[in-house]
């Protein structure tokens, strides 16, 4: 074997050893969030005004809520994501991992939060429901989804998303997620939009 045949190989060994190392040296959150996984988490439903009048108590505010949907086979940690409304009344994610093909639903009230159900603790309804706007970002604050509905509603950002895709679990069980309740006021006819509720 040459000399150049020699030093060439060995420069070849050097770069793949390289690139073995520098893959080992980023961090977890970066190999967690990159694509595809992240552009696979999703708002899919929301229920933007909750079943009955608007009272405050603890069961009406709970009955707002948003669902964040992972639809890719990998979890992904949401540790540090947020949800905002239009106004820029914000939920921060905790220590919270997503599994794959699986949702949580984000309360606007207290609770005990779980694998699939978190609370904002708030004291007051932050959906508004004629016009608003929930916004998902990342930690690093690049957004990753929107829904909007009422006056400001988006009507050319369809990707395609499949209508409420809840399969993992089911939503209706003790949460007022009655869809044939009957609302004692009549806000939703005044919407046109399902009963203040919006699926993708």
């Amino acid at each position: 074997m040459s000399a150049s045949s020699a030093a060439r190989r060995l420069t070849a060994v050097a770069l793949v050893a390289g690139s073995v190392v520098a893959a080992a040296a980023l961090p977890a959150s970066a190999v967690q969030d990159r694509a595809p996984d992240r552009r696979q988490v999703v708002i899919s439903d929301v229920q933007y005004n909750a079943p009955g009048p608007d009272t405050r108590s603890n069961r009406s505010l709970n009955g707002e809520w948003v669902n964040i949907t992972n639809r890719s086979r990998h979890s992904v940690d949401l540790r540090g994501w947020t949800l905002r409304n239009s106004k820029g009344d914000k939920y921060t994610f905790r220590h919270l991992r997503l599994n794959g093909r699986s949702t949580v639903t984000v309360h606007t009230g207290s609770g005990r939060d779980t694998r699939h159900d978190v609370y904002q603790d708030r004291r007051h309804h932050i959906w508004d429901n004629h016009s608003d706007r929930a916004t998902l970002s990342d930690r690093r604050g690049s957004v990753v989804d929107t829904e909007s509905w009422g006056r400001g509603r988006s009507h050319d950002r369809d990707r395609g998303h499949d209508r409420g895709d809840n399969r993992d679990r089911g939503h209706d069980r003790d949460r007022g997620h009655d869809r044939g309740h009957d609302r004692s006021n009549n806000r939703a006819d005044e919407r046109g939009n399902d009963n203040g509720r919006h699926q993708r």
